[in-house]
């Protein structure tokens, strides 16, 4: 505790340290917040190129350009550091379903450009590409937990849509829960999957056409 004396009222005023011992705290936690930045960066480099199978936390360590010590600070192991990177990814995409949305659109509109653009996001990102050739060809059971969950995060934010659009009358009474999951797959069906058997990618109005006619006439 200091002491200072206010001259002119001839009063002692009395400060602690506490609001520097704080500042010191928050630079701690900085630190370590930007120290986890740094090792699930490298990690996303390492799963891209070798898979989560065929990394190492070595080899995490460095790319980071940081001890090996310093990542087990941060994470417990290896599956924590992908199970960070996958929320990320979730809290990216929960975004662009967002931006996506657009208040002048109808909502059949609005429900395919947000489920097509979050699709197209996970097709095009390098590192989910790669975990998902993992999970076809070995199977990898901590890649395909991490990717469960992803989905499950997706079909959640679909099926909040249905429940705002039921209520307000937009759609029929239905299973919100099991409709979202059956949309989902079929534009999984329709995105990914055939254009992996035929080559042949759809564009956003050839899907979208596809969407109203399965689920809609």
């Amino acid at each position: 505790m200091w002491l200072f004396r206010w001259s002119d009222y001839d009063t002692i005023i009395l400060v602690t340290r506490e609001p520097l011992y704080n500042f010191g705290q928050n630079q701690e936690v900085e630190k370590v917040d930007e120290r986890k930045k740094i090792i699930m960066e490298a990690a996303k480099k390492s799963f891209a190129l070798f898979g989560y199978k065929g990394t190492t936390v070595d080899q995490i360590a460095k790319i980071a350009g940081i001890g090996k010590g310093s990542v087990y600070i941060s994470f417990n192991n290896k599956e924590e550091i992908l199970r960070e990177i996958i929320v990320s990814l979730i809290e990216e995409m929960k975004q662009l379903a967002s931006e996506s949305i657009r208040p002048e659109r109808e909502f059949y509109a609005n429900l395919h450009s947000t489920i097509y653009n979050v699709l197209i996001f996970r097709k095009e990102h390098q590192l989910l590409r790669k975990l998902l050739d993992e999970i076809d060809s070995i199977g990898t059971k901590v890649v395909s937990d991490a990717f469960q969950l992803l989905e499950s995060e997706v079909i959640s934010f679909i099926k909040e849509r249905l429940d705002i659009a039921m209520t307000k009358g937009y759609i029929k009474r239905c299973n919100t829960e099991l409709t979202a999951f059956v949309v989902f797959k079929l534009y999984i069906a329709i995105v990914i999957e055939w254009e992996q058997k035929t080559n042949e990618e759809m564009s956003n109005e050839e899907v979208e056409q596809l969407f109203r006619l399965f689920l809609l006439e």
